[in-house]
């Protein structure tokens, strides 16, 4: 999600609702809409829906789950509500959501109200707002592996969020939601058998035996809106999956959007941040320097590695199936299947040591 005026979409293609039935709303709970300035639907995102709307004189975000049916545990409104206002008063980069409203009626979904933070996305491979930075490569991949240090490093218990989530066999669970949820999501009998094999080798790993710390579940680029001119994070957003559990695991997670030059194709077409070009730090010297921070084990990695890409290739599917349903129309979905399948299919060459992420 973008907060940068140039990230709004055009208004005809804007995906509406109710805002008389909204503003009577909020104004019932003390929020009054500035009726005088409109709603505006942030461009970018691929799931959830943000608008920029004016209460009292002050820009929010109304954060709102997409429509259609929902995999399990995702776009939880209430959940990302209670994070950001526990964690927003630990970390400066973390904006706090002021208002939750679960009531469908009034919007047709739950939705939360969030403090507005300006500045620069950047989405894709795009760098072209950084021409004047030519160190800005490697300021980001230092900036990326010490923001999620830090967000690691977070007491949950004295931020009030000891008791947020299951860390209990939190990686079991992940390997046999995952595993199901691919199962599902495969549309042919060879990629099911694919997906099995990775479900079977992952039960067999030793993953998870490292402390518990607060995560994101989608750590990357993209979700950071920074300071144009430092490159510093002024707002870590999309928290509608944050829990308690292995760091190993967020780490693998920003590692998987992680492309480099010479990577197989579906990793570049992949195209979720601009690693693949030159100046940025490979994968292995990003993992190297989140272990110096925090001190952590990184033995481990290459499994969560692995489980992490069995979930981008699944959710990239479960994309792809909104857009085939009908429920969104966005273009990019139209590719997600094939680029879901290349890197299943990698994942599997991964356990079979077909593909070696070094």
């Amino acid at each position: 999600m973008s907060h940068a005026a140039a990230a709004l979409l055009p208004t005809s293609r804007m995906v509406g609702f109710d805002l008389d039935r909204l503003s009577a709303y909020l104004a019932s709970v003390g929020l009054p809409v500035d009726r005088d300035r409109p709603l505006r639907q942030f461009a970018g995102g691929l799931a959830n829906r943000n608008y920029l709307l004016w209460i009292g004189g002050r820009r929010v975000v109304l954060r709102r789950p997409p429509d259609g049916e929902l995999p399990p545990g995702a776009h939880d409104m209430a959940r990302e509500h209670r994070i950001l206002r526990r964690l927003s008063r630990a970390a400066s980069f973390v904006p706090d959501s002021f208002h939750h409203c679960a009531d469908p009626s009034v919007i047709g979904v739950p939705f939360q109200l969030i403090d507005y933070r300006e500045g620069l996305v950047i989405r894709g491979s795009d760098l072209s707002g950084l021409k004047d930075l030519p160190d800005a490569p490697a300021q980001l991949s230092e900036m990326l592996v010490r923001t999620l240090a830090s967000l690691h490093a977070i007491d949950a218990e004295a931020v009030g969020l000891g008791d947020l989530g299951r860390p209990e066999g939190f990686v079991a669970r992940a390997i046999s939601g995952w595993t199901r949820r691919g199962l599902l999501a495969a549309g042919a009998d060879s990629l099911a058998g694919r997906i099995r094999e990775i479900g079977e080798w992952l039960t067999r790993q030793r993953l998870g035996d490292q402390p518990t710390v607060l995560l994101h579940c989608d750590f990357k680029l993209d979700n950071l809106i920074l300071d144009p001119d430092t490159l510093q994070p002024r707002a870590l957003v999309d928290w509608d999956m944050g829990t308690r559990g292995t760091p190993l695991f967020d780490l693998a997670t920003l590692l998987s959007y992680w492309s480099e030059p010479g990577d197989p194709a579906c990793l570049i077409a992949l195209d979720q941040m601009p690693t693949s070009k030159p100046g940025f730090w490979t994968r292995a010297q990003a993992a190297h320097h989140y272990a110096a921070l925090t001190g952590f084990d990184l033995a481990q990695l290459p499994a969560a590695r692995v489980l992490c890409m069995l979930k981008l290739g699944t959710v990239l599917l479960q994309l792809h199936r909104q857009w085939v349903t009908g429920a969104v129309t966005d273009p990019r979905y139209a590719t997600f299947a094939k680029i879901g399948e290349g890197i299943l299919a990698l994942t599997h060459d991964m356990i079979l040591g077909l593909w070696h992420d070094d």
